[in-house]
């Protein structure tokens, strides 16, 4: 059973982010290749070419300077057997390039983790998620969290979607 305020956070999310989320899968899932889902997750661009709003302060050389360092370990990304290790990868290929961190590094292997069907099983912390769960008294040092650790109501939606609602929601949380 949820509270009413899990409810409509719940409720809210996918009225007004999930079909975001929902849309953003399909365009990397059905990349043409590979190389394709790797470039365009490194510009963060969708299907129009549009910049994705996390990426946008990121200066395009930055972002092309990454995709270049990506598609030169392109084997290695492709061959990547879960989630962890293609974060650890692209986290990796990106340690030295300026203005990426580690949400660019997220936000690029869920990206490609579309493409591959590699999903989350953990939710991974950075800013944003970190604070949403410093709210919820969750341990919020940790790279990662696991499901089982987190709010009822959160436990049965995929990780991708509870790291973005986390993310989102963090001022409207109370620890319950």
């Amino acid at each position: 059973m949820t509270s009413p305020i899990w409810d409509a956070i719940l409720r809210h999310y996918d009225e007004n982010h999930r079909p975001r989320v929902e849309r953003e899968r399909a365009c990397f899932a059905k990349s043409a290749s590979i190389e394709e889902a790797i470039s365009r997750a490194a510009l963060a661009t969708d299907e129009r070419g549009k910049r994705f709003r996390h990426q946008r302060r990121i200066p395009r050389q930055a972002l092309e300077t990454a995709r270049n360092e990506f598609l030169q370990h392109q084997e290695e990304i492709k061959n990547a057997t879960d989630f962890d290790e293609l974060l650890a990868i692209i986290t990796n290929t990106v340690r030295d390039v300026h203005r990426t961190g580690e949400l660019y590094a997220y936000d690029t292997a869920l990206r490609i983790s579309y493409y591959l069907d590699l999903l989350p099983r953990r939710i991974y912390l950075h800013a944003g998620t970190r604070a949403g769960a410093r709210v919820l008294h969750l341990s919020h040092n940790n790279r990662s969290i696991d499901a089982s650790d987190l709010p009822p109501a959160l436990q049965r939606r995929p990780a991708h979607e509870v790291e973005d609602i986390l993310c989102i929601y963090k001022a409207h949380f109370t620890s319950e």
